[in-house]
């Protein structure tokens, strides 16, 4: 056998490793009509499906997400609120609130979340902090503060458009899964419909998500939509293993954000949420002991088992049975003493990483192929210009030879 031949064999099966991943992916393409789109375990933060997460958006309405949470946390629901003129003369969706009516707090909170009204954001607003503005102010240190997203910026409580007013389906993922946590803010967004009786206004108000009205699995949260923003929409739905987070930005139709959510939350019902409680203890080679002092969410797909391995560096992995990397723990460094044993615990508080890098590196497997298939490549090619220049050499009474053309004899690398 020649050494073009062995080096040729040695090429083949590098690329047979090369074309066999490392990692899994579970991930499957789906067809999503919205700009851009996020499926989160709402328990875990674990991102299971996205489409340009971190792209700036308009949200429109479902501002109001925040507007309405910062109301029930910061606000006192029995306030009695006086409606100002310029809440009265609020463009778009209202609640038709008249100048001068008295309307508690709660109530705004019930319009603005359940029934859109621009006018009780404004009132909102107005109440508690003087001004649309200062309130928009305190809007986006909130949910800084609050739930540490940074790509967010609110100039009004409604989502009315203003080209500074922007967020991502990150974002908002993590703000929904946030507010969702406030049991009075879940209640609301989740009512189906609300007796309404104002000054100039008596009806019943409809939730205008659709699929909290369609829907037993969806629990809320809210709609949106501005000629800058598109269909926008926010929403949560659970089953008995998982509960779910689905963001979809600048949908062309309504129709199309509800169908691309209805397609993330079933595509998110292949998985679970799996938790390891606080006082779990775990044990590394050297015997050293680490105890959780608060819970642990992380996702799987439905039945599939997992392991859990910490190292030295009180790093807790979770990994599923194909050693893939799900989930990273970071026990602090600070350590106590126990019987002469060093303890690690999360007083300090751990660091988790629901979405490790580590699953999507190459790995130094898949390192060492690339590395043997581009040297393979080389060596044939070296060998092939030598042949081909042998070839071409000629006696000086001959005519040089022309090659027209040259076909590449390696026609995997039409694909490569």
């Amino acid at each position: 056998m020649n050494i073009l031949r062995i080096i040729s064999i040695l090429m083949i099966t590098s690329l047979l490793f090369w074309s066999s991943p490392i990692y899994a992916h579970t991930e499957e393409e789906l067809e999503l009509y919205s700009e851009s789109a996020i499926l989160m375990d709402a328990n875990s933060g674990v991102i299971l499906y996205e489409k340009q997460k971190d792209k700036e958006m308009y949200p429109a309405s479902i501002t109001k997400i925040v507007s309405g949470l910062l109301a029930i946390k910061e606000g006192n629901l029995e306030d009695i609120v006086t409606v100002s003129q310029n809440a009265r003369e609020a463009e778009g969706t209202r609640v038709y609130l008249e100048e001068g009516e008295e309307v508690t707090l709660e109530k705004l909170i019930q319009g603005l979340l359940i029934n859109s009204g621009n006018d009780a954001g404004i009132a909102i607003a107005e109440h508690l902090d003087g001004s649309e503005e200062a309130f928009a102010e305190r809007m986006t240190e909130f949910v800084q503060e609050k739930v540490g997203v940074t790509d967010s910026t609110f100039k009004n409580p409604h989502g009315l458009p203003d080209p500074e007013h922007v967020t991502t389906a990150h974002d908002m993922a993590r703000i929904t899964a946030y507010a969702m946590e406030n049991q009075t803010f879940r209640k609301i967004v989740g009512t189906k419909e609300l007796k309404w009786v104002g000054e100039s206004w008596d009806t019943t108000l409809r939730n205008h998500h659709q699929l909290v009205l369609q829907r037993d699995d969806v629990t809320g949260v809210k709609n949106g939509y501005t000629d800058d923003a598109g269909f926008t929409l926010s929403t949560t739905a659970e089953n008995d293993e998982i509960e779910l987070v689905v963001v979809t930005l600048n949908a062309e139709h309504p129709r199309h954000a509800y169908m691309d959510t209805e397609r993330l939350i079933e595509y998110g019902y292949q998985f679970q949420t799996e938790t390891i409680p606080a006082g779990k203890e775990f044990t590394d080679e050297e015997g050293e002991q680490y105890i959780l002092d608060e819970t642990i969410n992380f996702t799987v797909k439905k039945g599939q088992d997992w392991t859990t391995q910490i190292n030295t560096d009180g790093l807790l992995s979770i990994k599923n049975k194909a050693n893939e990397l799900i989930f990273e723990y970071q026990f602090p460094i600070e350590e106590t003493m126990t019987d002469d044993k060093p303890v690690y615990g999360s007083t300090a508080g751990g660091e988790a990483n629901p979405n490790p890098t580590g699953s999507d590196g190459p790995g130094l497997w898949r390192i060492i192929m690339y590395t043997i298939l581009f040297s393979s490549i080389l060596i044939v090619a070296g060998l092939l210009f030598m042949r081909f220049k042998k070839k071409r050499t000629t006696k000086p009474e001959q005519s040089p030879i022309v090659i027209e053309s040259y076909k590449d004899p390696r026609p995997w690398r039409k694909n490569w």
